[in-house]
């Protein structure tokens, strides 16, 4: 029976891997937990608790070796592996992820781009073509799709969801703001931009409210 990892364990994973990626930039062979804490805000304790979820990595008086660790995390991110995209919607929102260059260097890349909109159907967007919606079935049925985006307005989404489903495609990368009523097997990361605006204006009050 595999062992049951909290979502906050997950969430911070690549958050170590994004410090980890900074290091080895800067040539840096070897930290320890107390010096990984000072850089990511996080706990020295919290640190090894969260690695010794999928094995430790580190050794007592020695501490991580910065491309082990770099590299085992990536393995548990899935990164050791290719993810095609395809992006639904192909408005600003779907044109800025497709021309987002950091994602091929993390093993995601964007093999599709659809919309409905004839007047930016046969536009490119770093090399990708926008494709008319109603080619997606058979584009799906001649690539390997691993990931769906979801740019599209919302009132669109849950149709496309279905569709989606229906293609086989597992996975999907949703921005569309509203929530998808989905079977189990279909794995869903919901991305409320606005969500995170309001947690940084509550930050903003919070500490106006602190300075009176």
């Amino acid at each position: 029976m595999s062992r049951v990892i909290s979502n906050a364990v997950i969430r911070r994973m690549p958050r170590y891997y994004r410090y980890l990626g900074e290091l080895l930039d800067r040539g840096i062979e070897r930290i320890s937990s107390n010096e990984l804490s000072h850089l990511m805000n996080v706990t020295a304790s919290q640190i090894r608790q969260d690695l010794n979820n999928f094995g430790g990595f580190g050794q007592q008086g020695y501490g991580y070796n910065v491309q082990y660790l770099y590299e085992e995390i990536g393995k548990i991110l899935g990164l050791d592996v290719t993810h095609n995209i395809v992006i639904l919607g192909a408005g600003n929102l779907g044109q800025a992820l497709a021309g987002y260059v950091q994602f091929e260097k993390k093993g995601f890349k964007i093999i599709g781009l659809f919309d409905v909109n004839k007047d930016i159907v046969g536009m490119s967007v770093r090399g990708t073509k926008v494709r008319s919606i109603d080619e997606l079935h058979d584009f799906v049925k001649e690539n390997h799709v691993d990931i769906a985006a979801f740019t599209m307005p919302k009132d669109k989404a849950e149709a496309m969801a279905k569709t989606i489903v229906n293609l086989g495609i597992k996975a999907i990368w949703n921005f569309a703001n509203m929530e998808l009523s989905l079977p189990e097997d279909i794995i869903v990361e919901n991305v409320h931009l606005s969500d995170s605006l309001m947690q940084l204006s509550y930050n903003i009050a919070k500490y106006n409210r602190e300075q009176k």
